[in-house]
């Protein structure tokens, strides 16, 4: 498992297990990149003793190309399939991050997406109505007007990648497209779409507003800039996790008074006018192709990823349901306020998902060697520079 939710994961592996067998748990790394490593070593050598797995679902394609996974299929599947559609249990955007070839092949924990968390203080100060779609242009200058930061993620690493996707795909592009084609997939990042982004970057690593660990920044460093002592704090694109993160009590630092002070919105938008398509993320749970339990696995999977625990996640760790019941569940707690959970939700089915790719691995860290550092990011040339690198890695001819 990954590092999110531990103590909820211990007390479902504890009450998952049955007079046949213990559920186990064993802790990955904490960046998505090293998840991924230890967990395709471990397949790469047939490993048995990977019964199960949490899958950031970037990865899922990859394995299941690979053949690490064995497939879901009965009612589970059924359900995933007719989710895609719009029409069955899961969320359209977490049952989407399952399927690979036209098949299932792991099952929707948890979904995860990102929206616009700040200070209305600062919104208020700058002249900026939340209450309307804003544009990344927006944000940058409203918090340069009034002393406050725009925190993002830009160190090098998967959290990068995001942001650019999410931003590429607001603004009606992709990074690469026919990824079902494998290494021949179409490049398209340099195009209309990365020239603005990289604009927007340039934008952001050149203003005031820029934080000053912008290079090596990440998901936990934007936190710290939301409510600083004496100053006007950030507008910050990040997870769900945050509302329960800012939220007082058990020795949070955050108070009261703080708390009211925090706003959320949706995704800021690439370009005007155009809807913003925020980034998706979460976790499902992979059965291991070499397991010697499959039956087992799966019926642990399916304890493991029950509404019940969906819901807990949700109230105990702020990482939001993969199921619609679960979601109903969580918006009745009282916990989360309505309008938050609906824009979790929306988010979801309305972002943007990273490219589904058996290759996905090459193509991220081969965006991230040539959009990083945020400093450096140029529209004229890096949109152009990237497009022909990833296509070289994607044909064998370069090497990361």
């Amino acid at each position: 498992m990954n590092p999110d939710g531990v103590p909820i994961f211990e007390k479902y592996a504890e009450q998952c297990s049955t007079d046949d067998y213990d559920i186990e748990v064993q802790q990955l790394p904490n960046s998505a990149t090293d998840q991924r490593t230890q967990l395709a070593r471990r397949l790469a050598a047939k490993d048995s003793s990977t019964d199960l797995m949490n899958l950031d679902p970037v990865f899922v394609a990859e394995f299941a190309n690979a053949g690490w996974l064995k497939e879901v299929t009965g009612s589970i599947a059924d359900d995933v399939t007719q989710s895609v559609e719009g029409e069955g249990k899961y969320l359209s955007g977490a049952a989407e991050t399952v399927t690979w070839d036209d098949k299932v092949y792991a099952i929707p924990l948890w979904a995860n997406t990102q929206v616009l968390w700040y200070r209305k203080s600062l919104a208020e100060a700058a002249g900026l109505d939340m209450t309307k779609p804003v544009t990344w242009d927006q944000v940058i200058d409203a918090a340069a007007s009034e002393g406050g930061t725009v925190g993002v993620q830009a160190n090098k690493y998967e959290g990068y990648v995001v942001w650019i996707n999410a931003m590429i795909q607001g603004a009606g592009g992709n990074i690469v497209t026919d990824t079902e084609a494998g290494r021949d997939a179409t490049v398209e990042v340099d195009s209309d779409a990365g020239r603005r982004v990289a604009e927007i970057i340039q934008k952001l690593a050149d203003s005031p507003a820029a934080q000053p660990d912008l290079t090596v920044s990440n998901e936990g460093t934007s936190l710290g800039q939301m409510f600083p002592e004496g100053g006007p704090g950030e507008f910050m694109v990040n997870w769900t996790f945050v509302y329960k993160n800012y939220e007082p009590g058990d020795g949070k630092p955050t108070t009261e008074e703080q708390f009211k002070d925090l706003g959320w919105a949706r995704y800021p938008a690439s370009v005007e006018g155009e809807p913003s398509k925020p980034p998706v993320g979460g976790i499902d749970i992979g059965v291991g192709a070499y397991t010697e339990n499959t039956d087992w696995a799966f019926e642990a999977a399916e304890c493991i990823t029950s509404v019940e625990a969906q819901v807990d996640l949700a109230l105990e760790g702020g990482l939001m349901p993969s199921t619609n019941a679960a979601y109903d569940e969580v918006a009745a707690s009282g916990q989360y306020p309505e309008d938050l959970i609906e824009l979790f939700r929306t988010s979801v089915d309305e972002g943007g998902p990273r490219p589904k790719s058996a290759f996905y691995s090459m193509i991220s860290n081969a965006l991230q060697s040539r959009w990083h550092s945020p400093n450096s990011v140029n529209p004229k040339s890096t949109p152009e520079e990237s497009a022909k690198f990833l296509k070289d890695v994607l044909e064998g001819k370069a090497l990361l």
